[in-house]
């Protein structure tokens, strides 16, 4: 039988504490995948893989976001806000994947898409 020195457990420790805020912040559909896992990492590892996707699912997944962002317009019955909303929801969703737009350019392209009135 191994016996346990301060290292080991503080390891212990440190990886229980990071597999509890993992847990806290996932629904019980997610707990359900994860609840196997010994370790913070698999946890972490598994849990990044369902949401990002592979690394082809992640490029498709900019790709379509970025032809979003090209294409936008705002919409004849939208107001102001919502559509700023849609807008913020987009560059968000880029930006969760690392593609980041310059604020210049965000600018530019929200004043684009005001209507002249």
């Amino acid at each position: 039988m191994k016996e346990y020195n301060d290292a080991d457990r503080k390891t212990l420790e440190k990886n229980f504490r990071a597999k509890k805020i993992l847990v806290c912040g996932i629904g019980p559909d997610e707990y359900n995948r994860i609840s196997a896992y010994q370790s913070a990492k698999e946890i972490r590892e598994n849990l990044q893989t369902a949401r990002e996707g592979t690394t082809q699912v992640k490029q498709s997944k900019i790709n379509m976001l970025t032809t979003e962002y090209e294409l936008f317009r705002m919409k004849d019955d939208e107001s102001i806000q919502d559509m700023h909303t849609r807008f913020t929801s987009i560059i968000n969703e880029l930006h969760s994947f690392g593609e980041v737009i310059p604020k210049n350019k965000l600018v530019r392209k929200i004043l684009s898409v005001l209507p002249s009135s």
